[in-house]
């Protein structure tokens, strides 16, 4: 047996106090250490170390319940957390909305690409991701409550131009997770749904002078593993922990059409019932143009590509979504960040290499609130802390972005009669407000940028200008008034 491969318990007794952790994966178990996390959360309850630790991670990891990064969330294991996305581990958002912990939040995409420039040793990454929006240092500077002081982001300014500054951070010590280790340390993911940022976390870490433990759920002799599916080299990764009950997703095992073992037939997947959530998704479906390279958020937005199934058109279109995938259908709900039948799976930070250069044509994206201006929040409703995940580097650099989202929440009935609309119960919420509570995209800003900006409801239809939104249509069936 390898001297790199330890028990899950001895690998978290190395983590002292104070430690700065980075932990790898995307919401619904996708590329989870989950084992690793759950030992971390199981010495602390038991022992009280390690505490006050430093956690970094760009892509929400749970299941919106207690899994993932929620196995962390607790008083004085943890003392500052800065994350992409905090909608996957309610539990944390609950400590930094209560000020238990430092918090903040800063673009998936920002975050993903940075460890490359940690890796090459670099100070940080300069972009204009988060400008003019609740991260930018003018308005909140990413931070999440009252405890969090210090300035992890800065405003400059090169040739006259304004630009965001994110430096680098420290690395001590790095979670990862792949399928198949050697005995050497060489990591494959044969079969994971995504590549996320491995290599690069793992390089960042190794050159911060930190540790890398690796969660894999099989080992295989020496030398045995093809080079070229070798994802991670072993010089990279210094422990290794078999947890061979890994699950690919917290919905399944292993599903094939994720990771592109196999093709499964689009028939398969089931049809959107007609409902406003519907109606929503085949208004915005009208926005798409043959041959546009395509977007999808999580939430509402994400049934756009069910209508396309339907419809019959996706050979004619090009679905992407931030983690990685290209091509194929992305997988709706908690697993949101896999895709059936993807075409190609490249790493997280050179996806968000494309769509901060302006490689999409359209974006379908949800909106929590809406206000008189067009600006959106989707990251922050008072107990509710979401986080931008990759919201903000897709926004602000796709040329034409729609928002998909209802009218109303809460409650809200309709129906579907002879092609009319009617409101059988209003939602208890307006989505529409005077001004919203943080703003993760400014729609001026946008407009500033040139972008054409939709704001697509069950009843109605928006444009953003100049001076604000305007309704350009209204749903058969329903009055103006």
């Amino acid at each position: 047996m390898s001297k790199k491969v330890i028990g899950a318990e001895e690998a978290i007794n190395l983590i002292p106090d104070h430690a700065a952790l980075t932990v790898e994966g995307s919401g619904g178990g996708l590329l989870e250490p989950d084992l690793l996390l759950k030992t971390l959360e199981q010495r602390f309850l038991q022992t009280g170390s390690p505490r006050n630790l430093t956690l970094i991670h760009c892509t929400g990891i749970g299941d919106r319940k207690n899994g993932g990064i929620g196995h962390l969330a607790h008083k004085n294991l943890v003392k500052r957390v800065i994350a992409g996305n905090w909608a996957m581990a309610p539990g944390m958002g609950k400590l930094a909305l209560a000020n238990e912990i430092e918090a903040y939040n800063f673009p998936q995409g920002v975050m993903s690409k940075l460890f490359r420039e940690i890796a090459s040793g670099m100070p940080g990454i300069i972009t204009k991701v988060g400008l003019e929006t609740f991260i930018d240092p003018r308005y909140e500077g990413g931070k999440l409550n009252e405890v969090t002081k210090e300035s992890l982001v800065k405003l400059i300014e090169l040739e006259g131009e304004k630009y965001l500054f994110y430096p680098r951070f420290p690395i001590d010590y790095t979670f990862i997770r792949a399928t198949t280790a050697d005995e050497d340390g060489n990591l494959t993911i044969e079969e994971e749904g995504a590549r996320l940022e491995l290599l690069s976390m793992a390089q960042a870490t190794k050159n911060s002078g930190g540790v890398v433990i690796a969660q894999v759920k099989r080992l295989a002799k020496s030398g045995t593993l093809p080079a070229n599916l070798v994802v991670v080299p072993g010089i990279m990764v210094d422990y290794i922990v078999l947890h061979p009950e890994q699950h690919q997703t917290v919905e399944s095992e292993y599903n094939p059409s994720f990771s592109g073992h196999i093709q499964v037939p689009i028939k398969r997947i089931e049809p959107m019932p007609l409902n406003h959530r519907k109606i929503v998704a085949r208004r915005a479906f009208q926005e798409l143009q043959p041959g546009s390279v395509v977007n999808l958020g999580v939430g509402m937005a994400d049934g756009v590509a069910n209508v396309a199934a339907e419809e019959g058109i996706l050979d004619q279109i090009t679905f992407t979504i931030e983690q990685g995938l290209v091509g194929g259908i992305p997988a709706r709900g908690l697993i949101f960040g896999v895709s059936y039948n993807p075409s190609a799976i490249i790493d997280q930070p050179y996806q968000f290499d494309f769509y901060h250069g302006g490689g999409l044509d359209i974006t379908f994206l949800g909106a929590g609130e809406i206000d008189k201006n067009g600006n959106v929040n989707v990251s922050k409703f008072g107990p509710n802390l979401i986080g931008t995940g990759g919201f903000v580097d897709i926004s602000q650099n796709t040329k034409k972005v729609v928002f998909c989202c209802t009218f109303t929440t809460g409650g809200l009935e309709t129906s579907i009669t002879d092609g009319k609309l009617t409101i059988v119960k209003e939602g208890r919420n307006p989505k529409f407000v005077s001004a919203v509570e943080q703003i993760t995209f400014n729609s001026q800003y946008a407009k500033r940028r040139n972008q054409e900006v939709l704001f697509v409801t069950e009843r109605a239809v928006f444009k953003a200008t100049e001076n604000g939104i305007l309704l350009t249509e209204i749903a058969p069936g329903v009055d103006l008034q």
